[in-house]
Protein backbone atom coordinates (compact mmCIF):
# COMPACT_ATOMS: atom_id res chain seq x y z
CA UNK A 1 0.00 0.00 0.00
CA UNK A 2 2.23 2.12 0.96
CA UNK A 3 4.78 1.10 -2.09
CA UNK A 4 1.62 1.85 -4.53
CA UNK A 5 1.39 5.27 -2.56
CA UNK A 6 4.63 6.81 -3.22
CA UNK A 7 4.71 5.25 -6.81
CA UNK A 8 1.82 7.58 -7.22
CA UNK A 9 3.17 10.63 -6.28
CA UNK A 10 6.33 10.45 -8.02
CA UNK A 11 3.91 9.85 -10.65
CA UNK A 12 2.19 12.85 -10.32
CA UNK A 13 5.38 14.96 -9.28
CA UNK A 14 6.91 13.46 -12.32
CA UNK A 15 3.98 15.18 -14.36
CA UNK A 16 4.26 18.65 -12.34
CA UNK A 17 7.81 19.25 -13.12
CA UNK A 18 7.63 18.36 -17.00
CA UNK A 19 4.52 21.00 -16.90
CA UNK A 20 6.48 23.42 -14.88
CA UNK A 21 9.36 23.07 -17.29
CA UNK A 22 7.18 23.84 -20.62
CA UNK A 23 5.64 26.43 -18.92
CA UNK A 24 9.15 27.86 -18.60
CA UNK A 25 10.25 27.38 -22.23
CA UNK A 26 6.84 29.00 -23.08
CA UNK A 27 7.93 31.95 -21.45
CA UNK A 28 11.49 32.09 -22.48
CA UNK A 29 10.43 31.56 -25.77
CA UNK A 30 7.48 34.59 -25.63
CA UNK A 31 10.38 36.28 -24.42
CA UNK A 32 13.18 35.44 -27.33
CA UNK A 33 10.25 36.18 -29.77
CA UNK A 34 8.83 39.45 -28.26
CA UNK A 35 11.86 40.95 -26.56
CA UNK A 36 11.68 42.34 -23.09
CA UNK A 37 9.70 45.31 -21.72
CA UNK A 38 11.56 48.59 -21.57
CA UNK A 39 10.18 50.99 -19.87
CA UNK A 40 8.21 53.67 -22.32
CA UNK A 41 9.87 56.91 -23.55
CA UNK A 42 7.62 59.61 -22.85
CA UNK A 43 6.32 61.39 -25.79
CA UNK A 44 7.54 64.63 -26.89
CA UNK A 45 5.59 67.39 -27.98
CA UNK A 46 7.43 68.16 -31.15
CA UNK A 47 4.07 70.64 -32.16
CA UNK A 48 5.11 72.49 -28.67
CA UNK A 49 9.27 72.68 -29.84
CA UNK A 50 8.12 74.22 -33.08
CA UNK A 51 5.79 76.43 -31.75
CA UNK A 52 8.77 78.16 -29.86
CA UNK A 53 11.81 77.69 -32.35
CA UNK A 54 9.59 78.67 -35.13
CA UNK A 55 6.36 79.89 -34.17
CA UNK A 56 5.10 76.71 -35.38
CA UNK A 57 6.00 77.35 -39.08
CA UNK A 58 6.30 74.24 -40.27
CA UNK A 59 8.13 75.60 -43.52
CA UNK A 60 9.69 78.47 -42.78
CA UNK A 61 12.93 79.64 -43.97
CA UNK A 62 14.34 83.00 -42.99
CA UNK A 63 17.56 82.39 -44.73
CA UNK A 64 19.48 81.89 -41.19
CA UNK A 65 21.00 78.54 -41.89
CA UNK A 66 18.10 76.67 -39.99
CA UNK A 67 15.18 75.39 -41.71
CA UNK A 68 11.48 74.32 -40.81
CA UNK A 69 9.71 73.96 -37.73
CA UNK A 70 11.85 72.65 -35.71
CA UNK A 71 14.83 74.60 -37.33
CA UNK A 72 17.57 71.83 -38.60
CA UNK A 73 20.68 72.89 -40.17
CA UNK A 74 21.31 71.34 -43.27
CA UNK A 75 23.83 69.39 -42.06
CA UNK A 76 21.70 68.08 -39.19
CA UNK A 77 19.23 67.23 -41.62
CA UNK A 78 21.27 65.52 -44.63
CA UNK A 79 22.58 63.69 -41.69
CA UNK A 80 20.35 62.16 -40.46
CA UNK A 81 18.31 61.08 -43.63
CA UNK A 82 16.60 64.19 -44.35
CA UNK A 83 17.57 64.36 -47.64
CA UNK A 84 15.13 61.06 -48.42
CA UNK A 85 12.15 62.95 -47.89
CA UNK A 86 12.88 66.87 -49.44
CA UNK A 87 16.62 68.25 -50.19
CA UNK A 88 15.97 70.99 -46.86
CA UNK A 89 13.48 70.66 -43.81
CA UNK A 90 11.83 73.34 -44.84
CA UNK A 91 10.21 71.41 -48.30
CA UNK A 92 9.79 68.45 -46.30
CA UNK A 93 6.21 67.49 -44.50
CA UNK A 94 5.07 68.26 -40.70
CA UNK A 95 5.28 64.51 -40.39
CA UNK A 96 8.57 63.96 -42.32
CA UNK A 97 10.37 66.59 -40.06
CA UNK A 98 8.99 64.62 -36.64
CA UNK A 99 10.39 61.39 -38.46
CA UNK A 100 14.05 63.22 -38.73
CA UNK A 101 13.39 64.87 -35.53
CA UNK A 102 13.05 61.17 -33.31
CA UNK A 103 16.26 59.95 -35.11
CA UNK A 104 17.84 63.07 -33.85
CA UNK A 105 16.50 63.14 -30.74
CA UNK A 106 18.16 58.82 -30.24
CA UNK A 107 20.99 60.50 -31.16
CA UNK A 108 21.81 63.17 -29.29
CA UNK A 109 18.80 63.97 -26.67
CA UNK A 110 16.60 66.76 -26.43
CA UNK A 111 19.63 68.47 -25.85
CA UNK A 112 20.10 69.08 -29.56
CA UNK A 113 16.88 71.47 -28.99
CA UNK A 114 18.77 73.19 -26.00
CA UNK A 115 16.01 75.79 -25.29
CA UNK A 116 12.85 74.78 -26.71
CA UNK A 117 13.59 71.21 -25.98
CA UNK A 118 12.65 72.08 -22.21
CA UNK A 119 9.38 72.05 -23.49
CA UNK A 120 9.31 69.05 -25.47
CA UNK A 121 6.55 67.85 -22.14
CA UNK A 122 4.24 70.68 -23.06
CA UNK A 123 1.88 72.55 -24.84
CA UNK A 124 2.65 76.25 -25.55
CA UNK A 125 1.51 78.76 -23.21
CA UNK A 126 1.20 82.53 -22.98
CA UNK A 127 -0.04 82.92 -19.56
CA UNK A 128 3.45 82.53 -17.47
CA UNK A 129 4.70 85.71 -18.43
CA UNK A 130 7.48 83.63 -20.82
CA UNK A 131 7.68 83.48 -24.13
CA UNK A 132 6.09 80.39 -25.56
CA UNK A 133 7.73 81.00 -28.86
CA UNK A 134 10.87 81.75 -30.10
CA UNK A 135 12.11 84.34 -32.99
CA UNK A 136 13.83 83.43 -35.72
CA UNK A 137 17.65 84.59 -35.69
CA UNK A 138 18.93 87.42 -36.99
CA UNK A 139 19.98 86.67 -40.84
CA UNK A 140 20.77 87.86 -44.58
CA UNK A 141 17.84 87.16 -46.40
CA UNK A 142 16.61 88.49 -49.08
CA UNK A 143 13.65 89.81 -46.85
CA UNK A 144 16.71 91.84 -45.12
CA UNK A 145 17.41 93.40 -48.53
CA UNK A 146 13.88 94.15 -48.83
CA UNK A 147 14.05 96.16 -45.81
CA UNK A 148 17.37 97.84 -46.73
CA UNK A 149 20.36 98.82 -45.04
CA UNK A 150 18.83 101.79 -43.20
CA UNK A 151 16.71 99.29 -40.93
CA UNK A 152 20.28 98.04 -39.10
CA UNK A 153 20.16 101.89 -37.93
CA UNK A 154 17.24 102.49 -36.68
CA UNK A 155 16.73 102.97 -32.60
CA UNK A 156 13.97 102.99 -30.73
CA UNK A 157 11.80 105.81 -28.73
CA UNK A 158 14.05 106.38 -25.51
CA UNK A 159 12.00 104.97 -22.64
CA UNK A 160 14.51 105.97 -20.08
CA UNK A 161 16.14 103.16 -19.47
CA UNK A 162 19.01 101.09 -21.19
CA UNK A 163 19.47 100.15 -24.39
CA UNK A 164 20.64 96.95 -26.27
CA UNK A 165 22.22 96.85 -29.44
CA UNK A 166 21.47 93.26 -31.61
CA UNK A 167 24.14 90.99 -32.69
CA UNK A 168 24.54 88.46 -35.18
CA UNK A 169 22.41 85.20 -34.11
CA UNK A 170 20.51 86.99 -31.05
CA UNK A 171 16.50 86.63 -30.81
CA UNK A 172 13.79 88.98 -28.94
CA UNK A 173 13.27 85.65 -26.73
CA UNK A 174 17.34 85.31 -25.83
CA UNK A 175 17.22 89.05 -25.76
CA UNK A 176 14.07 89.31 -23.17
CA UNK A 177 15.15 86.60 -21.06
CA UNK A 178 18.82 87.70 -21.09
CA UNK A 179 18.15 90.89 -19.32
CA UNK A 180 15.14 89.97 -17.67
CA UNK A 181 12.16 92.10 -19.64
CA UNK A 182 8.97 91.73 -17.97
CA UNK A 183 6.48 90.63 -20.26
CA UNK A 184 8.79 88.34 -22.05
CA UNK A 185 9.70 88.70 -25.96
CA UNK A 186 6.31 90.21 -26.39
CA UNK A 187 6.73 93.07 -24.33
CA UNK A 188 10.04 93.90 -26.25
CA UNK A 189 8.69 93.75 -29.64
CA UNK A 190 6.06 96.01 -28.84
CA UNK A 191 8.54 98.32 -27.34
CA UNK A 192 10.57 98.64 -30.14
CA UNK A 193 7.98 97.70 -33.20
CA UNK A 194 8.94 100.75 -34.89
CA UNK A 195 12.53 99.45 -35.12
CA UNK A 196 11.47 95.96 -35.88
CA UNK A 197 8.96 96.05 -37.99
CA UNK A 198 6.11 93.33 -39.05
CA UNK A 199 7.93 90.44 -38.48
CA UNK A 200 9.10 89.75 -34.91
CA UNK A 201 11.29 87.30 -36.44
CA UNK A 202 13.98 89.33 -38.18
CA UNK A 203 15.93 91.45 -35.70
CA UNK A 204 19.28 92.60 -37.73
CA UNK A 205 22.25 92.85 -36.29
CA UNK A 206 22.68 96.93 -35.47
CA UNK A 207 19.55 97.60 -34.38
CA UNK A 208 19.31 99.42 -30.71
CA UNK A 209 16.03 98.01 -28.52
CA UNK A 210 15.40 99.58 -25.68
CA UNK A 211 14.89 97.54 -22.70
Amino acid sequence: MSSAYNARHRAVTARRVALGTLAAGAVTGAVALFGTASPAQAAVNWDAIAQCESGGNWHINTGNGYYGGLQFSQSTWEGYGGTKYAARADLATRGEQIAVAEKVLDGQGIGAWPTCGKKAGSTASTSTGKSSTSTGKSSTSTRDKERGSTSTTRTAPSSGGHTYVVKPGDTLSEIAEAHHVDGGWRALYERNERVVGDDPGLILPGQRLAL
